[in-house]
Order: C-alpha cells, then sequence, then structure tokens
C-alpha cells in the first residue's frame, strides 16, 4: 500500500465514509466496511481515527465543505446583490439535486448522534457549522459588495441554515423541483430586503 500523508488518508478515509453510509445508512456502516470502501486495512482506519465520534464528525464537516466550496465560487459579486445571492442558492441547489443521498445522510447522522448517548454535541456541533457557514459568506459578501444589513449577521445566517435545511428536507421526501426554486427567489427576494440603505450603523454577529 503506498504511503500518504496522514491528513490525506484520513480524506480518503472520510470520503469512502460518506459513500458507504450514503449507500447503507449511518447504523448499516461499520468501521470494517469503511476501510474496504477506502481499499486501506482496519488497522490504518484505526490510526487516523480513534472513535466514532471522531469519523462522524469529520464526515459532517466534509459533507458540509462540498457544497460551502461551490457556493463560495458562486458568490462572486455580479452585477446586483441579488443576483449574486440568487447565484449562490442556486450552487447549493444544484449540489443538493446532484447528490440527494449525500444531503439525505445529514438528517440521518443528526437523528443518529441526537439519539445516541454521548454523541449529542455532534448533532449541535453539525448545525453551528451550518451557521458559521452562513456567517462566513455573507461577511464574504459584505466585503467584496460593501454593504450594511438591516439585521444582525448572526441572526441572518441563522435563518439561511433553518430555511435551507428545512428546503433541502421538504424536497427530498416531496421531489417538487419547481416550488423549490419559487421557494428560493422568495428567499433571495428577502434577503436582499435586508440590505441597508448604507447609512445604518454597522451591525455585530
Amino acid at each position: 500500500m503506498a504511503r500518504m500523508p496522514s491528513a490525506d488518508r484520513r480524506r480518503q478515509l472520510t470520503e469512502a465514509a460518506i459513500r458507504a453510509m450514503t449507500r447503507d445508512g449511518v447504523a448499516g456502516t461499520t468501521t470494517r466496511s469503511i476501510a474496504a470502501e477506502a481499499g486501506v486495512s482496519l488497522s490504518v482506519f484505526h490510526y487516523c481515527f480513534d472513535s466514532k465520534q471522531a469519523l462522524l464528525e469529520s464526515v459532517i464537516a466534509a459533507i458540509t465543505d462540498h457544497s460551502v466550496t461551490l457556493v463560495r465560487e458562486a458568490i462572486q459579486p455580479k452585477a446586483t446583490l441579488r443576483e449574486t445571492v440568487r447565484a449562490g442558492f442556486q450552487a447549493y441547489w444544484d449540489h443538493v439535486s446532484a447528490h440527494p443521498g449525500e444531503h439525505m445522510l445529514t438528517y440521518e447522522l443528526t437523528q443518529y448522534a441526537l439519539r445516541r448517548p454521548g454523541f449529542e454535541h455532534l448533532a449541535r456541533r453539525q448545525y453551528e457549522r451550518y451557521c458559521d457557514t452562513y456567517t462566513e459568506l455573507v461577511e464574504q459578501l459584505r466585503h467584496h459588495m460593501a454593504f450594511e444589513l438591516r439585521v444582525p449577521v448572526g441572526v441572518l445566517a441563522r435563518y439561511l441554515a433553518a430555511m435551507t435545511d428545512g428546503l433541502t428536507l421538504n424536497h427530498l421526501v416531496l421531489g417538487d423541483a419547481e416550488i423549490s426554486a419559487d421557494i428560493l427567489d422568495m428567499i433571495t427576494d428577502h434577503v436582499a430586503g435586508l440590505v441597508g440603505d448604507g447609512h445604518a450603523p454597522a451591525d455585530t454577529p
């Protein structure tokens, strides 16, 4: 087996875990099946992850990063703030449409963590990560487009996390792409309407 830096090996195993869990479910995925998916020995897995909690936290972070990377690239400033925000939502939604099983896994991970004693903090950290991600993206936009918000960044970030989380689950259950697009348009209009006139005092996260 070719030697690989530990960080790269962890990423390899994390992506293998995502594939295995998407296919077999969280409860149905074992460390042995993840190692087999990655094409490594079980000892390599245990060298990289000393607990299932560590693995699940890495999986949650990686799934979030999959879509966030696309959104970050998509929200480069366009002619208007609305166009820029809508492009970001579209990048996220394209990922949902292309990888529904991966997004379904995020909800399963939440339920698994909440129902398993000692794992509850993973669910909390998962949703904190969503809010932190939206905070980062909003601040990125504010830096590039120089606008003020009528609400604190932290409040907007939690709102966006709640709306996209709920809409994603709704779409996975009902599968109505047209309605989902209309709702994304409505959220975009709401966000664009929260921009001040430039004279409001700066808000705090």
